[in-house]
This record gives C-alpha cells, sequence and structure tokens, in this order.
C-alpha cells in the first residue's frame, strides 16, 4: 500500500523589539547554529527585524557577534541633541556597508519587517523592497528616531501595533513559531511627572497590550531575562548575549519538537496561553 509521505512542517522565527537589549538576540541565534537548526521564514519588529534581516541574509553568529562588538550606539543614534530625534542614516548605513544596498526579496530566507505607517495609523509588513529603508522604518521608536518615508508612506515602530510578530509568521504559511520576547519586564510604570519619564512609560504600556497576539500565536516562546539592561545602551552587550544563548538552550528540547513535526498537547497548549496571557 502506497504510504504517504509526512509533509514537513513549515516553521518560522519571530523576533520582538526591545533596544539595545536585541544584543539577546545573537545569543538565541548562538544556540540555533550549534544545534543546526534553519527556519523557514523570518519576521522582526524594530531591533528584532536587524538582527532578523542578518539572519535572513546568512550571517552566522561570529558576523553578528563582530558588529556587536564593533556598533557603538552613536554609530545608530547619530544625533546628539537631547529630545531631538535622529535621523535613521546610521541603521541605514550600517545595513548598507554589511549586505549592499539590496532589496528583501535578494535574502536567503524570507523576511518580514513590521512597521506602522503613521498617515494609516496599519499594521505594515514590509515583504519586499529596499532592505535598509524597510528595518530603519520598523525601527523608529518616537522620539528616538524620525520617521521613514517610504513609497508613500511615514514609517515609524512597528511595535506600536505588534511588537513580537508571531502570527505575521502564521499569515505566511508557517505550521510553527519559535519567538524571542526580549523585553518581557517591559510593564513596570514610574513615578517620575518628568516629560521623557511619561513617554517612556507611555510607550511600555502600549508594548504591554501589543505582545498579547505575540504569545497567542507563539508555539515555543523564549523570554530571556533582560530587566537589568537598559534599551537605551550598549554596557552588558556580552551579558545579554550569553542570556539568550541560556535561554534559547534551556527550551531547546521544545523547540526541536517542532521540527521533529511532534504537535504541542492541547494541554500543554492551554497552560502555555494561560501563563503568557497575564503580564
Amino acid at each position: 500500500m502506497f504510504k504517504r509521505e509526512k509533509k514537513k512542517a513549515k516553521i518560522g522565527l519571530a523576533l520582538g523589539g526591545g533596544g539595545a537589549r536585541g544584543f539577546t538576540h545573537i545569543g538565541v541565534l548562538k544556540a540555533f547554529e550549534e544545534y543546526g537548526i534553519k527556519f523557514d521564514a523570518i519576521a522582526g519588529t524594530s531591533v528584532g527585524s536587524l538582527i532578523g534581516a542578518f539572519y535572513a541574509a546568512g550571517y552566522s553568529y561570529e558576523q553578528m557577534y563582530r558588529i556587536a562588538r564593533e556598533t557603538e550606539m552613536k554609530d545608530i543614534k547619530t544625533n546628539k541633541i537631547f529630545f531631538m530625534p535622529s535621523k535613521t542614516d546610521g541603521i541605514e548605513k550600517l545595513i548598507v556597508d554589511e549586505l549592499g544596498d539590496i532589496n528583501i526579496e535578494d535574502l536567503k530566507v524570507p523576511f518580514v519587517a513590521v512597521a506602522v505607517d503613521l498617515k494609516t495609523t496599519e499594521e505594515i509588513h514590509l515583504n519586499k523592497g529596499n532592505l535598509a529603508k524597510a528595518v530603519a522604518g520598523s525601527c523608529c521608536v518616537p522620539g528616538i528616531f524620525q520617521p521613514v518615508v517610504l513609497d508613500n508612506m511615514i514609517l515609524c515602530d512597528g511595535g506600536l501595533r505588534n511588537t513580537v510578530p508571531a502570527n505575521v509568521l502564521k499569515l505566511m504559511g508557517c505550521d510553527y513559531v519559535v519567538s524571542v520576547d526580549i523585553n518581557k519586564s517591559r510593564a513596570y510604570g514610574t513615578e517620575s511627572t518628568k516629560v521623557v519619564d511619561v513617554l517612556a512609560c507611555s510607550i511600555r504600556i502600549l508594548m504591554k497590550s501589543n505582545v498579547v497576539k505575540g504569545y497567542l500565536y507563539s508555539d515555543v516562546l523564549l523570554k530571556p531575562e533582560t530587566k537589568k539592561f537598559k534599551s537605551t545602551k550598549k554596557k552588558g552587550y556580552e551579558e545579554m548575549i550569553e542570556e539568550g544563548y541560556r535561554c534559547a538552550i534551556d527550551q531547546m528540547n521544545e523547540i526541536i519538537s517542532l521540527f521533529n513535526n511532534k504537535k504541542i498537547s492541547k494541554r500543554k497548549r492551554k497552560k502555555f496561553i494561560e501563563e503568557n496571557s497575564k503580564f
């Protein structure tokens, strides 16, 4: 009797936003590299789109670690004047210097950068066109960077609508999604009434609600501990990388199960949703 060949599951990787805490993603990718894990599609929001672009281009852990070591925050946020948003030239230059002035379609793995169009307030999934501009648009944190004008859109940080874009990968046809939330401590408040503190707290509140759908569409969720690190500082970047690596190794059996096409049980799925829907 003819035996139907088991369908290979399509598995995606969602990399969340979190500013400088994005160094943590590099440690996660190191663990994937060591285990020979390769994803069928990648989606990233904000710094997750930056790291995701290099990963989709085929960059190794060593190549990304070199960039992390050599790049300073002043290279990314080029405007040194307080309260003056910086252009995204630094982000775009980093990508062009490393990968060239390429389009998203030129990447080795299907890739989506998630941004928001200020004109329509809609979530935008950038899966074609200029890579540097798309990533820069996804990374435009309000008040930190100037919005990016692209194809009649005014783009800013995708985290305003979708900070862990797991659902985007499901829309791309992925059967399973592994997600990385590098900012699980986003929900803390402030007692300060200073403008900058109020603005920062307001964004955190917004991000808190926007992470919910990312959690619900994730089949395996990695939540490295990054509370002690600043989203605006490079300090501790090697520790962040180590934390990302440790977190991924701790959950590697779950990840491998997806690649072995083993579904998560309904009971485990229900427990997962209950544990990760409370913020």
